[in-house]
């Protein structure tokens, strides 16, 4: 009741203040030299006191006026508007008019709803922003930085930051003419207002030559540098923001804190030949530990930043040219701590149906209700066209593709998430456990379960029966057929080539479709085929294998250093590592495809099959099968090399560091109130996360895995690393 006092308080206050404007504005026309029209007087009234009864006057053009009569018209025009603004304001009598009803158009419609939409938005920002100072019994979390002040924990370590994919900012440094005006002005990140003003240059200015993977001819987009190239994606939308006002409440700041931004576009070798990323990153750390007492660096990279990290942790010790030159102790000496924090460090299934069709589940669901708003001519619009284009020129793409093959993400028949279970009512997720069913359980439960196991390690599948038939069933042809005997059509047929489907005949298409299912070892080969430049370009820079035995010289290679199956930790025995992830949401595993209805030139031959929907386990929506993960990367991803890769001493980390598996429950946010949620388990809005802010904030003061706990497990990560049948 108090709040609405308070309201009504400010509303009585406000109004006459508004009346004591208008006696103000009435007594300044009159003595005004310049008398304006009755019309003006009016709207003034109506702009102030908002009433729409003013709107029948009808404009009257002023007459010049001789100095004698120019009192007499004032006091005329002051006694005309009186009486005017007095019939206004007076009860409006109840009488029968013979008026029409004005006739409804569509363009009301439009404007009734963008007018709700605008009143509703700017409601929840009032709430959002006021309502939590204001309301009784609505308290905000106290930030965790302010909690461990109090138990006098500061600043110890120095912290480096490294963001992921598409998170930091990029900014214009050179363009073409149509760039006018932007220069080192954000093209991404930021408030994207140029996506609206000129679409087509600004898809332009992100693309990156298709044939070298750097800059184009004429552009030069780079890195947003400081704390503030990844603090907020867009104006309220946070990523490294609340972390960074924690880390201040307990001492930090620019001379112990950084964020090592680099163009995440560019593969991770060319981020250093271009610009020299890899460089000044080792120099800022070795600077941080320097002028910070000698303390060891605490490093918390973020999802792509994770495998774009571990390159540099072998880049940094091999010798120069390829690389830094700091030699085999130069890790040991300078970190102390890595906390990779939604880490993709086996890659994402995403990225699959990015480069097949740049569709996601979302993209796929707009994709199949408005067809001609994404990919049609219709309205010429053709953006899933425009966006598969931009995005096959990101070597960075390639990078989070799924990597070591069936071994991690199944066969046609296995996979380590078989027995994964969802119930879409509440969408949890149960992992059955070993013990729950042995082999001596003949009952029937144990067939009910038997029934429910999905065939996860089909990444791709042609059609919803694909998806679930036994492998003895599908047909089969050898991918690496198509790069041979398919033959690119002549370019003549489309005016214009938007995407390398253009190059392709659909009779080759139709032959994909054919092969009924791919897993992670064919599917490297069906991207060669569909996406020739892009993976003949990025196969340089990037490795998707398994290694067989790492002391063999070739993996010295740098397109191995970011594949944690591929490459080596370093000596390092007093490192931790640790693997910090949201569980509980659903995640994209796999994909039920179909050929697209169209044939046309200039467009996108595969989608998504949204109309494939349920399965024995309840995973299967939308033409997408879904797993535990963050609602970005599977569990399995995020947490196996922590699990099972690197514990203890293997071929993998022969030093023995200690790894830790730190999950984090999704819960999200109550009400709207909360934003985006403080126990927030999703991809980036963990980072938001109290508890991971707070173990984060803990270890860069100088406290170590055991200390915080060891491992905390919610999924079932150790189960799944279980099955996953891996020579350590």
């Amino acid at each position: 009741m108090g709040f609405f006092h308070f309201l009504k308080t400010q509303l009585s206050r406000s109004l006459q203040l508004n009346l004591s404007a208008i006696s103000n504005y009435v007594n300044a026309f009159i003595s005004s030299s310049i008398v304006d029209c009755k019309v003006r007087l009016l709207s003034s009234f109506a702009s102030i006191l908002g009433f729409r009864k003013l709107c029948f006057l009808e404009p009257e053009k002023c007459s010049p006026v001789s100095t004698q009569s120019f009192e007499s018209n004032v006091d005329k025009k002051q006694e005309n508007a009186v009486s005017a603004y007095e019939k206004v304001i007076e009860k409006p009598k109840h009488k029968k008019t013979n008026r029409q009803p004005k006739e409804w158009r569509c363009i009301d419609n439009c404007c009734w709803i963008i007018g709700y939409l605008c009143t509703t938005w700017w409601l929840l920002l009032f709430l959002c922003n006021f309502a939590p100072a204001i309301l009784p019994g609505l308290k905000v979390p106290e930030p965790p930085g302010v909690r461990l002040k109090r138990e006098n924990l500061t600043a110890h370590h120095p912290v480096v930051l490294v963001p992921g994919i598409v998170t930091g900012g990029l900014e214009l440094w050179e363009g073409r003419p149509c760039s006018e005006g932007l220069f080192r002005k954000r093209l991404w990140g930021g408030s994207f207002a140029e996506i609206f003003k000129r679409p087509l240059c600004w898809l332009e200015h992100l693309s990156l030559d298709n044939e070298t993977g750097l800059d184009p001819p004429g552009i030069r987009v780079r890195a947003v540098t400081g704390l503030v190239a990844a603090d907020y994606f867009a104006p309220g939308y946070f990523v490294w923001a609340i972390l960074i006002e924690n880390l201040a409440k307990i001492g930090y700041e620019q001379k112990n804190m950084y964020m090592a931004s680099y163009d995440w576009r560019l593969s991770f070798q060319n981020t250093e030949i271009r610009d020299q990323s890899l460089s000044r990153l080792k120099r800022k750390i070795e600077l941080l530990y320097v002028t910070n007492g000698y303390k060891k660096v605490v490093v918390v990279p973020h999802s792509m930043g994770v495998i774009y990290f571990l390159h540099f942790l072998k880049w940094v010790e091999a010798p120069p040219p390829i690389g830094g030159g700091g030699g085999p102790n130069w890790c040991a000496k300078h970190i102390k701590t890595i906390m990779n924090v939604s880490p993709a460090f086996l890659g994402v299934p995403k990225a699959v149906a990015n480069i097949l069709s740049a569709e996601g589940k979302d993209v796929a669901f707009i994709r199949a209700m408005a067809p001609g708003l994404l990919d049609s001519e219709t309205f010429g619009f053709q953006t899933l066209q425009h966006v598969m284009r931009v995005f096959r020129t990101w070597d960075s793409v390639v990078s989070l593709l799924p990597k070591g093959g069936e071994t991690i993400w199944g066969d046609l028949n296995r996979s380590p998430e078989e027995e994964n279970v969802c119930h879409s009512a509440k969408t949890q997720y149960l992992q059955s456990s070993s013990k729950e069913n042995n082999g001596n359980d003949t009952g029937p439960q144990r067939t009910s379960v038997v029934k429910q196991l999905a065939k996860y390690g089909r990444l791709v599948a042609f059609g919803k029966a694909a998806s679930e038939l036994p492998s003895s069933q599908l047909s089969f042809i050898d991918p690496k057929e198509f790069v041979h005997e398919s033959a690119p059509i002549s370019s003549t047929s489309c005016e214009e080539l938007l995407t390398e489907y253009d190059e392709i005949s659909r009779e080759s298409i139709k032959r994909v479709a054919e092969n009924e299912a791919y897993t992670a070892r064919t599917l490297i080969d069906l991207l060669r085929f569909v996406a020739p430049k892009m993976m003949q370009r990025t196969e340089a820079h990037f490795s998707h294998g398994l290694a067989e035995d790492l002391e063999d010289p070739k993996y010295s290679h740098h397109k191995y250093w970011s594949n944690p199956l591929e490459t080596m930790l370093p000596d390092a025995p007093d490192m931790e590592i640790y693997c910090s992830y949201g569980v509980g949401i659903p995640t994209e595993r796999s994909y039920v495809y179909k050929m697209s209805p169209s044939d046309r030139c200039k467009s996108i031959p595969l989608q998504i099959d949204c109309s494939a929907d349920g399965s024995d386990n309840g995973c299967l929506s939308g033409g997408v099968y879904f797993v535990d993960g963050d609602e970005s990367v599977p569990v399995v991803s995020a947490g196996f090399m922590c699990a099972k890769g690197w514990r203890g001493k293997t071929r993998f980390n022969p030093s023995g560091i200690a790894t830790y598996v730190r999950e984090y429950q999704h819960k999200p946010p109550a009400s709207l109130l909360e934003g985006r949620g403080t126990e927030s388990g999703a991809h980036v809005d963990i980072l938001g996360n109290l508890a991971l802010i707070e173990d984060v904030l803990r270890v860069a003061a100088g406290a170590s895995g055991t200390e915080l706990g060891g491992d905390r497990i919610y999924s079932g990560i150790m189960e799944m690393s279980e099955r996953i049948n891996i020579r350590l």
